[in-house]
């Protein structure tokens, strides 16, 4: 995982009188320590995947003494699935996962656990990224909710307010019989604060102490005619039970202000941002204490009525702050308005943007836009309109400083990432002529970068490991054979059973590469089941890629280790212009660099610090030799390779140089040689603490190089 935990965690041990202080993540993990949970379960993905990394990796001890079961789940359908626990049982679970992407793989299971109706308190946790620049696609997880009648969580990022709603939504899970769905955007996972702490329960039933006899009730089966009757529950108990014990606790909260003629309503994830922005605008202190009223919507479904016409009745217009589109509260909140007969002006997607992040600016704008058009008693227009003028102008003139647009700054792959060498590959395969242009279909993780310069390569993403099945129907109708990418996280998540099953079954002839880097990289390294953890001996769990192809029935299988960019693109070449027939698979093999580097410095630093002899590997550019070329650069795209001005005041273009961000990976040179002979790269080995054998090899090869000199020094004066 991508980094540890193992400090904090002994953290979540403190109890009553005690406080806590800590990351968002950790507050979220001891309020479920604090709620009695027997299970825990999920799919890492962010901004969320440290919880499972607390969950399942640091804190092994603290969970096995409290009974605790936690796992981590090969996708977030199967995490869902784990709420089946909580249908017949009073067992307390938590699942989590990344928002919407996520929640479309569990929806199948979610749909049918809301249907049925749990006994225990069942909370989803969702890493909620609308805007965040971390999810591919941008879609809300509200629909979900609507969708599956499942509550809405939406906590305002305040960690003692966060622990009071994760353990009253256990409380309002039961009370009401419903899943519940709590979203967190990226500042509440990772802000810090401070909370007073309660002691850990213990679950009632637990691996500590487990269910003597198993139940089984009709009812609770997702089959008709029960179905019918949980969807009538779902409608006549389950929702009036909720709206009960939302009224009763108040979950959601009202902050007063004096010009209460005008109103906000917002999500509660968002009420910092929209704090901030008032600040900004001189409608707030430090403190957070606005001249405007809000309605900090900790619950956003269901609604309360009666709390609805109660904050907006006096008032003459209300800004409903709500991210991402459709606009579901501003439609709800009209809805409710009307047939109460309240004639309040609610405004939201008019000063507010229909999509998009609402960072600073745009909340700055958007309550400023709301305000000048409200004109509430009391206060001054002149600084809001003085506030938001500075903005302009600010942005005017950087504009005019730069002279040209801010150039935009994509994602890209790591330095030493060894997926870059099999996209170098695959495009100088495609340069030759009985290869061509290929058709290649992506899929969701490292390997999405592909499509950004200078590759380009990538036709379509469709979703996490379903990069195979998406050729399924454009297969058929190419010219040539198409090309597929799955990294090894997509291939245990989704490709097993959706893409590669379905392609031997319908005997596709086509090429499929696995980037098996060893973790699922790209939230954050976390190990999967073919992990075998930078080489060490592989646990009894572990499960190769190659022999699972086996099983299926898959004949040419390949392994390439990717940095051979020469061999990997030979490989690509006989794959694609085989005469075989069936399903041709390509595990490309190589660890993740970040990973790597993670796991060796401390042992270098280690080593160093006890005197032992360390080699570091570093490559170079002969600033004579180089032709200006720039083949590797456009053909692996590394960020430790930049130019600089040529030495020779005779050749005009910029030679290559080589960053000391460089972690020796050698893909510079390989590619550049693969492409057109280079010689200009040379490959260095820098010695900490030598011996003595070094030091003795290094005196030696300084005298033979200065007696060569001497001899070119010597004929060159004879001429």
């Amino acid at each position: 995982m991508e980094r540890s935990f193992a400090k904090e965690v002994e953290l979540l041990r403190k109890g009553d009188g005690e406080y806590f202080e800590g990351e968002g993540i950790l507050a979220i993990t001891k309020a479920l320590l604090q709620s009695g949970v027997s299970y825990v379960g999920g799919y890492q993905g962010a901004p969320i995947s440290h919880l499972m990394d607390v969950l399942t990796s640091d804190s092994k001890g603290l969970m096995a003494e409290l009974g605790i079961h936690t796992e981590v789940c090969a996708n977030e359908a199967a995490a869902a699935s784990m709420l089946a626990a909580s249908i017949n049982y009073p067992l307390r679970g938590a699942v989590t996962w990344k928002s919407t992407v996520g929640t479309n793989v569990a929806a199948d299971a979610l749909s049918n656990v809301a249907s049925a109706g749990v006994i225990g308190g069942s909370l989803i946790i969702l890493g909620e990224d609308y805007g965040e620049g971390s999810s591919i696609i941008q879609e809300r997880t509200h629909a979900f909710a609507l969708k599956s009648s499942a509550w809405l969580f939406d906590p305002r990022p305040h960690h003692p307010k966060i622990v009071e709603l994760v353990e009253q939504a256990f409380d309002m899970s039961e009370a009401s019989h419903t899943p519940i769905m709590m979203e967190f955007r990226i500042r509440a996972c990772h802000a810090t604060g401070r909370f007073a702490t309660k002691d850990n329960k213990a679950p009632r039933f637990s691996k500590n102490s487990p269910i003597e006899k198993p139940e089984f009730n009709l009812d609770r089966i997702a089959l008709p005619p029960s179905t019918y009757m949980q969807e009538k529950l779902k409608v006549e108990e389950r929702l009036p039970a909720a709206l009960k014990f939302l009224a009763n606790n108040k979950l959601n909260e009202v902050f007063d202000g004096p010009s209460d003629d005008i109103g906000i309503i917002c999500q509660g994830g968002l009420y910092n941002s929209a704090i901030r922005g008032l600040q900004q605008l001189g409608l707030a202190d430090v403190f957070g204490d606005a001249q405007i009223p809000i309605l900090c919507l900790n619950v956003t479904y269901p609604l309360l009525d009666d709390e609805i016409v109660s904050f907006c009745a006096t008032k003459s217009a209300v800004l409903v702050i709500e991210e991402g589109w459709p606009d579901y509260l501003e439609q709800a909140i009209n809805a409710i308005l009307r047939k109460k007969d309240v004639n309040t002006t609610i405004v939201g997607k008019g000063p507010f943007p229909k999509v998009g992040e609402y960072q600073a600016e745009v909340m700055l704008k958007g309550i400023a836009g709301f305000v000048e058009g409200a004109v509430p008693r009391g206060v001054d227009l002149a600084p809001i309109s003085a506030a938001v003028a500075k903005i302009d102008s600010t942005k005017s003139l950087a504009a005019e400083l730069l002279g040209a647009p801010v150039p935009k700054r994509p994602p890209g792959f790591c330095t030493g990432c060894p997926e870059r060498p099999v996209f170098s590959a695959l495009k100088l395969a495609q340069r030759e002529e009985d290869i061509g242009e290929l058709h290649v279909s992506a899929d969701i993780g490292c390997h999405s970068f592909a499509a950004l310069p200078p590759f380009g390569i990538g036709n379509t993403i469709t979703g996490y490991g379903l990069g195979l099945s998406s050729t399924a129907g454009v297969a058929p109708a190419m010219e040539k054979r198409t090309v597929s990418i799955m990294g090894d996280g997509g291939f245990w998540h989704n490709g097993l059973s959706s893409g590669i099953s379905g392609a031997v079954f319908n005997k596709s002839d086509n090429v499929l590469i696995v980037m098996a880097n060893g973790y699922s990289s790209a939230t954050g390294q976390q190990h999967i089941p073919s992990t075998t953890a930078g080489g060490n001996v592989p646990p009894d769990t572990v499960v190769p890629i190659e022999n699972v192809l086996k099983g299926l029935g898959i004949k040419w299988i390949r392994k390439q280790h990717t940095y051979q960019v020469g061999k990997m693109k030979n490989l690509l070449r006989e794959a694609l212009t085989t005469t075989e027939k069936g399903l041709k698979v390509i595990i490309a093999e190589a660890e993740c660099q970040i990973a790597k580097q993670r796991r060796l410095r401390p042992l270098v630093a280690k080593a160093l610090k006890a005197g032992e002899r360390v080699v570091r590997t570093r490559f170079g550019v002969d600033e004579d030799t180089c032709t200006g070329d720039h083949a590797c650069i456009r053909l692996s795209g590394c960020p430790s390779l930049s130019v600089k001005p040529n030495p020779d005041p005779l050749r005009k273009d910029p030679v290559t140089s080589v960053l000391d961000s460089c972690v020796g990976c050698g893909l510079c040179g390989e590619v550049a040689d693969a492409a057109v002979l280079c010689p200009s790269f040379y490959r260095a080995e820098i010695i900490q603490n030598p011996s003595a054998l070094d030091r003795l090899l290094d005196r030696t090869r300084s005298s033979v190089i200065a007696k060569l000199q001497g001899h070119v020094d010597d004929a060159g004066a004879a001429l």
